[in-house]
């Protein structure tokens, strides 16, 4: 099953000037707007409150949402919790002084839960709070900092294994394209202020995975055909290792998209912060698959040398007339 010929001969080489600028401009544009706008963090990273409530008859998250809008909580987020009768609430209570608790640091919970019930109960009066926790914006800014270093021990580990699988080039083009993915995909959350919370930031390391698979595979055909062709100019190689695989990273990235796009319009509110995060990324990692990491190979200098196997000298052969 292909798209494109396995034998086209698309230079996407050619356009590697432009193609590279595009990519440093995008993401220089990424860490100006996370430096002026940053991220849109939610109640995870945060902190707020979490409220559990339960029904005695089935009741829908968007029905919650709007009867907690109705009793003047505004941008809770709910989430159904172990069927149809529980839901989660999480959100961020407003500057009020009747909600300060003691010394002012955490807020009274039990002031808040009585007008979460009352918001609830106005449209179904069979809500019944029952757990209610603080998380305060210590721990939110401890996940802050975990994902960060999640974040780069991924790209570091991954640059590792490709230094041992491969060679150091593949390796330093690798890390700067997964640099390049990770940066452009915040910039773009960034950008539309999309609520970063835990989820899309599992989404993240996500696209991190899959975007070094698309170029895993392109590095194997360059290998291949390194290793094959007797006359190998590391351009026409590149370039052949691009067109060779094409198909196969288009048409991945179109059904893993189609998974995504199901996820978000079927799977609920809930889950649409990872699948909008994984769509984004999925377009950003292909595009940087087929237009940035051959070209920084061969500006790295990649050759054949550099992937034909290392041979042992024999001492005893070269004592031998």
């Amino acid at each position: 099953m292909e798209i494109f010929n396995h034998n086209s001969n698309i230079h996407f080489l050619r356009i590697r000037k432009f193609s590279i600028g595009i990519a440093v401009l995008l993401m220089v544009a990424s860490i100006a707007l996370l430096a002026t706008r940053s991220l849109n963090y939610g109640l995870d990273f945060t902190g707020g409150v979490r409220i559990g409530v339960t029904y005695d008859k089935a009741v829908s998250t968007e029905d919650v949402r709007t009867a907690l809008t109705t009793g003047g909580i505004d941008n809770a987020v709910v989430q159904s919790v172990g069927g149809t009768r529980e839901v989660d609430i999480r959100f961020q209570p407003k500057d009020d002084k009747k909600y300060a608790g003691p010394e002012g640091k955490a807020p009274n919970l039990d002031l808040i839960a009585n007008d979460v019930a009352k918001a609830l109960q106005a449209s179904r009066p069979d809500a019944k709070i029952g757990s209610r926790d603080y998380v305060g914006p210590q721990v939110g800014e401890q996940l802050r900092s975990d994902g960060v270093t999640a974040a780069i021990f991924v790209i570091i580990g991954i640059g590792i294994y490709l230094w041992i699988r491969f060679e150091r080039r593949f390796a330093i083009a690798a890390l700067a394209t997964e640099v390049h993915d990770v940066l452009v995909t915040l910039g773009v959350i960034s950008l539309v202020q999309r609520e970063f919370d835990l989820t899309v930031l599992a989404s993240v390391l996500a696209v991190i995975g899959y975007s070094i698979n698309d170029k895993v595979v392109v590095f194997d055909r360059i290998r291949e055909l390194f290793r094959s062709s007797r006359k190998a100019d590391p351009e026409e190689i590149l370039n052949r290792s691009i067109n060779s695989t094409l198909s196969r990273t288009i048409i991945t990235s179109l059904f893993t998209s189609i998974a995504m796009a199901a996820l978000f319009f079927f799977g609920g509110p809930s889950v649409h912060g990872f699948a909008i995060t994984m769509l984004i990324g999925i377009l950003i990692g292909t595009l940087s698959s087929i237009f940035v990491a051959s070209p920084i190979l061969l500006w790295l200098g990649v050759s054949k040398k550099d992937l034909m196997p290392v041979t042992k000298e024999n001492p005893e052969l070269a004592r031998r007339p």
